[in-house]
């Protein structure tokens, strides 16, 4: 029988189990650090994330937004219980790569020869075109379209509704905002609004993905 422990009972998380749902799960509990949090998704809180260790037959899915924290519980579980989570209703190439704790959700296309990287949320309605490089622990929200050959380095968070256009590189730890274009390189961490983002117009980005 498939059982699958998500860390993180949030609005994430209940996406992530309905997609768990569609995968054959069957068992499926939550781990979360608030411990007024009892259930999920008609799901139950268990424990912490601190309990992973009692649910060594589970595989391990990490819902949590934050991509710093994202990435500190994926070096906690270990990749080789990570599990990697794909909606039945996205499309995917046969010539995509998907790193371990990554999910793409419900619509999300992914073309020809793109690397998604490790602990990525590829989100909603999402695309990312062919040739692309998709760093760890990056986030690309809901109906974000990223065009092709396009790098996004670690833990940048791409927001809803934003593009980036072909042939563009974006560095780590980056926050482009919702309904942003991006139209040229970005080599400076920050946070990245308008159409189209400057470099001028940037703040220090302080937050995870």
């Amino acid at each position: 029988m498939k059982r699958l422990a998500i860390i993180g009972a949030s609005g994430h998380g209940k996406v992530i189990a309905d997609i768990a749902v569609k995968n054959g799960y069957k068992e499926i509990v939550f781990l979360d650090d608030n411990p007024n949090v009892q259930e999920c998704a008609g799901f139950r809180v268990v424990g912490t994330s601190e309990d992973v260790d009692k649910y060594s037959d589970y595989d391990i899915i990490v819902a949590i937004g934050n991509a710093s924290i994202r990435k500190k519980i994926h070096k906690q579980v270990g990749e080789y219980r990570l599990t990697t989570l794909i909606h039945p209703q996205s499309v995917i190439s046969r010539r995509v790569t998907i790193g371990k704790g990554t999910v793409v959700m419900a619509g999300a296309i992914i073309n020809s020869d793109t690397k998604i990287g490790e602990g990525c949320i590829i989100n909603t309605g999402a695309s990312v075109d062919h040739d692309c490089s998709i760093g760890d622990f990056v986030h690309v929200s809901v109906g974000a379209h990223i065009a092709g050959t396009v790098t996004i380095g670690k833990r940048t968070w791409i927001g809803a509704g934003a593009t980036v256009s072909n042939n563009i590189e974006i560095c780590s730890e980056c926050m482009i905002g919702a309904g942003a274009v991006v139209v040229s390189n970005i080599k400076e961490k920050g946070t990245y609004i308008g159409v189209p983002v400057k470099n001028g117009r940037r703040t220090y980005f302080r937050g995870g993905g």
